[in-house]
C-alpha cells in the first residue's frame, strides 16, 4: 500500500474549514438536543405485571409523550419523559399522574423521580466542567509528550476534534445527555491515542531517512501505520453495528456518534494532524 496522503494536504484544510464552520453555525443557530438529564423530566422505574405487557405496548401507549424506555435488571423498565420548558411544580406532577393513569395497573412503581431545570442546569454545568478539564488535561499531555510541530499538529486537530463532535450532535439532532459527554471523551481519547501512534511513527522514520522530503516522510509514515489504523477502526465501528442492531433504541444514539467519531479520529490524525507537520522542520525539532 502506497497512498499519496499528502498530495491532497490543501483539500483536506478547505474541507475541515468547511466542517468547522458548518459545526459552529448549527450550534449557534440550532444549538445541542438537550435529553432529560439535561433539560429536566420524570423517570421512572416500573415492572410489568404480567409477561404479555410488553416494552412495545408501554412505548405505544406513551406515544404522546416521546418516552425513552429501557429495560434494566429484574425485568424492571426505566421510563423517561420530558418536561415542558418551565413547568411548575404543579405541571410536572400532573404530568406524573397522566403517565400513572395511562400505564393503569399493568406495571408497579419502584421509584418515580422528577428531574427539574435547576438540577439540569447543574448537570451541564457539570458536563461542560467534564469537556474542559479533559481539554486541559490532554493538552497539558501534548505539551510534555511533544514540541514544535508535533505539538501544534496535536493541538489543532485536538481543538477540531472538539468542534466537530459537538457539531455532529447538534447537525444530527441526536440527543444531547451524560452519555453524550461520555461519547465525546472516548471519541477524542481514541484520536489523540492514533495521533500519538502515527507520530511516534513519523519520528522513528526521520531518524532513520535523513535525506528524505518531508512530504514523501510523512506519506511512508502513514502507510506503514495503515494496517494498524485500518484494523483498529474497523474492529471497533463492527462493535458499534453490533450495538446498534441489537442493543434497543437506547444504545442507537451511542452506536451513531461513536461511529462518528472513529472515522473523525482517523481522518484527523492522516489529514490534519500530519499534514500539519509538513509545515515545520522537524528534523531540527527537539522534545
Amino acid at each position: 500500500m502506497n497512498l499519496h496522503f499528502m498530495k491532497y494536504r490543501k483539500l483536506s484544510y478547505w474541507i475541515s474549514g468547511a466542517l468547522v464552520a458548518l459545526s459552529i453555525l448549527s450550534l449557534c443557530f440550532r444549538g445541542l438536543n438537550y435529553g432529560i438529564d439535561f433539560s429536566g423530566g420524570i423517570a421512572m422505574e416500573v415492572k410489568p405485571v404480567t409477561a404479555e405487557y410488553t416494552i412495545d405496548k408501554m412505548r405505544a401507549a406513551l406515544a404522546e409523550f416521546k418516552p425513552e424506555l429501557q429495560v434494566v435488571d429484574g425485568g424492571a423498565v426505566l421510563v423517561r419523559v420530558g418536561l415542558p420548558k418551565g413547568s411548575t411544580d404543579a405541571q410536572q406532577n400532573e404530568r406524573v399522574s397522566q403517565i400513572k393513569n395511562i400505564l393503569g395497573d399493568n406495571v408497579t412503581y419502584s421509584q418515580v423521580q422528577i428531574v427539574g431545570p435547576k438540577i439540569g442546569g447543574e448537570l451541564i454545568r457539570g458536563g461542560i466542567l467534564a469537556v474542559l478539564v479533559s481539554f486541559v488535561l490532554m493538552s497539558v499531555y501534548i505539551w510534555i509528550r511533544y514540541r514544535g510541530g508535533y505539538a501544534v499538529g496535536s493541538f489543532v486537530s485536538l481543538v477540531l476534534d472538539f468542534i466537530l463532535m459537538f457539531g455532529f450532535f447538534s447537525v444530527t439532532g441526536l440527543e444531547f445527555n451524560q452519555t453524550a459527554i461520555a461519547v465525546i471523551l472516548m471519541g477524542i481519547g481514541y484520536s489523540i491515542n492514533d495521533k500519538v501512534v502515527n507520530y511516534d511513527r513519523i519520528d522513528e522514520n526521520i531518524q532513520k531517512y535523513h535525506k528524505m522530503p518531508m512530504n514523501d516522510l510523512i506519506d511512508l509514515s502513514v502507510n506503514e501505520m495503515m494496517r494498524r489504523t485500518l484494523m483498529t477502526s474497523i474492529s471497533t465501528i463492527l462493535a458499534m453495528v453490533g450495538l446498534y442492531a441489537f442493543g434497543g433504541l437506547m444504545l442507537r444514539d451511542f452506536a451513531i456518534a461513536m461511529t462518528f467519531s472513529v472515522v473523525m479520529g482517523t481522518a484527523t490524525s492522516i489529514y490534519i494532524s500530519n499534514v500539519i507537520l509538513y509545515h515545520f522542520n522537524l528534523r531540527e525539532t527537539q522534545y
